[in-house]
């Protein structure tokens, strides 16, 4: 497996293995608590590594010639 496919798993654990430890309600962040905060972040997150793995992906730059 490629070391950028590795990648791909940070937001699946960033999502799901932090949530125990995110579950708090006294701290609020932009007017969220911090659990809210949290997932909306690693929705973001998510958006920027999955376009970092697409950018990076050689086999995307293949088919890329292929579509013109």
């Amino acid at each position: 497996m490629k070391n950028i496919h590795l990648l791909g798993m940070l937001p699946f654990i960033g999502m799901l293995g932090g949530l125990p430890f995110a579950n708090r309600e006294t701290p609020y962040v932009l007017g969220m608590p911090f659990l809210h905060f949290w997932i909306v972040l690693w929705i973001v997150l998510t958006f920027f590594i999955m376009l970092t793995i697409y950018t990076f992906d050689q086999s995307n730059r293949d088919k890329e010639g292929e579509r013109e």
